[in-house]
C-alpha cells in the first residue's frame, strides 16, 4: 500500500536526520567547540524551516509532494556528506543550516498529504503510521550513529548516516504513482494569507500544543549528548540512551488510537506535557547509564504522545487545498522553539551548569500544562 512506501521514506530519511544531530554535537565537542557554539549548530538546523516551511507548504499544495520530497532528500544527501569531504567547525555549521532546510521541505510534504492517502476514514491510521516510523527512525539513527562513531570514527559516521537517503530518492524517481497528487485549490488560493490560519481557534491550539512538546523534544535531542559527554558516557551509551527515548515515543503511539478514543486529544496533550516535565526533574540526579535510559524513556512517553494527534487535527481542520500550507505554519512554530532553546538553554549550560537547564525547562512545560488544563477546563 501507498502508505507503508511513504512510511519507509520517513523512517530512511529521518534515521539520517536525527542521527546527524548527534554526530554533528559529538564531533563538534571532538573539535572543541563550547555549548554555546552546539547550541548554535542546533539552531541552524532550525533557522530556515522557521523562515520558509509555509512556502514549502504551499509548493506542495500546488505542485503534489513529490519534488519538495525528492528536492528534500538530495539536499539531506549532500549536506550530510560535506563534513566527511571537508572536515572543520566551518563546515559542520554550513551541513547543519543545509540539512535543517532540505529535510524539511521532505517532511512538510508528507505532514501535508499524508491525510489524503487512502481517504478521510483512513487519516487517523497514516499519520499513526507515520508517526510511528518517524519514532522507529529516531531509535536507528542515534543508535547507529553512536555505534559508528566507536568504531568508525565521526567523519565515517556521517557517510553512513548519508548512505540512508539513496533508497528514499531512487524510490521517488523510479516509482512515483505512490504519492498523492496536488489537491485541487480554491480560485482565490493565492490571495489567501497564511495569518488566515492562525486566527482559527482550534488550527492555533493545535499549532501552540504542538510547539510545546517539540520544544521539549528538542531540548533532550540536543542537550543530552552534551550531558553525557561531560559525565563520561561513550558515543554508543550516549545513542542507546536517545534510542530508549524514541523507543518510548513508539511504543506510546501503537495505543494512541484507542487512548484517544477514550481520553480525548485536549487531555492527552496536558498529561504529556506534565510527564516530560517529570523526566526533565529527574536527569540532573542520575549518571547512571541504565537510570538515565529509564528517564528517557518516560520524557519519550510524555512527548511522543502529542505529535501524532497534532498533525492529524491540523489536517482535518485546514482549508481544502492548505493541507501543506497549515503543515508548514506548524513546522514555522516549531521551529522559533528549535531555534531558541538550544542556544538559551547552550548559555545557561555554558554559565551556570547542568542542573539549571533541566529545571528551568521543567518549569516552563509545567506552567505551559498548568495553563492548557485550565483553558480546558473553562471551555
Amino acid at each position: 500500500m501507498p502508505i507503508y512506501l511513504i512510511v519507509l521514506l520517513c523512517v530512511l530519511n529521518h534515521s539520517c536526520f536525527s542521527g546527524s544531530r548527534m554526530v554533528m554535537s559529538l564531533y563538534a565537542l571532538e573539535l572543541g567547540a563550547s555549548q554555546f557554539t552546539i547550541g548554535l549548530l542546533m539552531a541552524l538546523y532550525a533557522i530556515c524551516p522557521m523562515l520558509f516551511a509555509i512556502y514549502a507548504g504551499r509548493l506542495a499544495d500546488r505542485l503534489g509532494p513529490r519534488v519538495p520530497m525528492m528536492t528534500g532528500t538530495a539536499g539531506v544527501t549532500i549536506a550530510t556528506l560535506l563534513p566527511a569531504l571537508f572536515p572543520g567547525l566551518l563546515t559542520l555549521h554550513i551541513s547543519a543550516l543545509l540539512i535543517g532546510s532540505s529535510f524539511h521541505f521532505f517532511f512538510v510534504s508528507v505532514h501535508g498529504t499524508t491525510g489524503g492517502v487512502g481517504g478521510p476514514e483512513n487519516r487517523a491510521r497514516n499519520y499513526a503510521l507515520v508517526s510511528l516510523g518517524f519514532s522507529a527512525a529516531g531509535l536507528i539513527g542515534p543508535f547507529t550513529s553512536g555505534l559508528a562513531i566507536d568504531h568508525l570514527g565521526h567523519l565515517n559516521a556521517f557517510l553512513l548516516l548519508a548512505s540512508f537517503t539513496v533508497i528514499p530518492f531512487v524510490l521517488m524517481w523510479l516509482k512515483p504513482d505512490f504519492l498523492p497528487k496536488a489537491v485541487k485549490q480554491s480560485a482565490n488560493a493565492g490571495q489567501q494569507r497564511v495569518l488566515d490560519l492562525w486566527r482559527m481557534p482550534k488550527l492555533r491550539g493545535a499549532f501552540i500544543a504542538s510547539g510545546i512538546l517539540s520544544a521539549a523534544w528538542d531540548l533532550f535531542q540536543f542537550y543530552f549528548p552534551i550531558y553525557g559527554h561531560s559525565i563520561g558516557l561513550s558515543a554508543s551509551v550516549i545513542g542507546a540512551v536517545l534510542a530508549t527515548f524514541a523507543l518510548a515515543t513508539f511504543v506510546v503511539r501503537t495505543v494512541l488510537p484507542a487512548w484517544a478514543k477514550r481520553t480525548g486529544e485536549a487531555e492527552i496533550l496536558v498529561y504529556g506535557i506534565f510527564i516530560a516535565a517529570l523526566a526533565f526533574i529527574l536527569f540532573p540526579f542520575f549518571k547512571n547509564a541504565w537510570a538515565l535510559a529509564a528517564v528517557a524513556f518516560i520524557l519519550g512517553l510524555g512527548v511522543g504522545s502529542g505529535q501524532p494527534m497534532s498533525m492529524s487535527l491540523i489536517y482535518a481542520l485546514a482549508p481544502p487545498g492548505r493541507s501543506s500550507e497549515a503543515a508548514g505554519l506548524r513546522v514555522m512554530v516549531n521551529n522559533v522553539a528549535h531555534l531558541f532553546i538550544p542556544l538559551f538553554f547552550g548559555s545557561v549550560g555554558g554559565a551556570f551548569g547542568f542542573v539549571p537547564v533541566f529545571m528551568t525547562n521543567s518549569a516552563l512545560l509545567v506552567a505551559s500544562g498548568a495553563f492548557m488544563r485550565h483553558k480546558n477546563q473553562a471551555r
